[in-house]
């Protein structure tokens, strides 16, 4: 079960990885061959500030997963930072799973939402790009942080210990300030 649940983390992150550090090199590359053209030359590229949009959504919503996996997001621990270690572990398994499937469940709607504005032919103003493609990151980001929890669920069910991710252990959260 380990060997599985390794190779579906180290293949996620993968994509992760890929997808978030393209759209921050694009997003700064676009920037500056922006910035460049509007004060040198006295023109800015018509595209920048859509595109740009276009690659905030994708960084946040896979960002998302990423930061699950790592432990980064946000958690409102005041009362869990006050119970028992087996407390603690049943917390965070049924948080896990809840949320698992929360996010399963929105990105389950959030296909349909794109599948209608891909019936609407809606196209964006500048780039004249179909939105609908730009918008299909959302289930996909939002189904590989539901795949993160679902990893730190079965880690909670199949391991000692209280685990908020595969990498992330609760002892290994206190020590690096999460």
């Amino acid at each position: 079960m380990k060997a599985v649940l390794l190779g579906l983390s180290k293949a996620t992150e993968a994509i992760e990885k890929t997808i978030i550090i393209a759209a921050i090199l694009l997003m700064m590359l676009n920037s500056t061959a922006n910035a460049i053209g509007r004060y040198a030359f006295g023109k800015s590229l018509f595209f920048a500030e859509e595109l740009n949009q276009f690659l905030i959504v994708g960084v946040t919503f896979v960002g998302f997963a990423y930061a699950v996996r790592k432990g980064r997001n946000i958690r409102m621990t005041a009362v869990y930072d006050t119970l028992s270690r087996r407390s603690k572990k049943i917390i965070l398994t049924l948080i896990s799973i809840t949320t698992a499937l929360l996010l399963f469940f929105l990105a389950y709607k959030s296909v349909f939402y794109v599948l209608e504005i891909k019936g609407l032919n809606r196209l964006s103003p500048a780039l004249q790009f179909p939105v609908y493609i730009i918008y299909a990151v959302i289930p996909v980001g939002l189904f590989m942080a539901g795949l993160q929890y679902l990893i730190a669920f079965v880690m909670n069910l199949t391991h000692p210990g209280a685990w908020h991710s595969y990498e992330i252990e609760d002892a290994q959260a206190e020590d690096i300030g999460v």
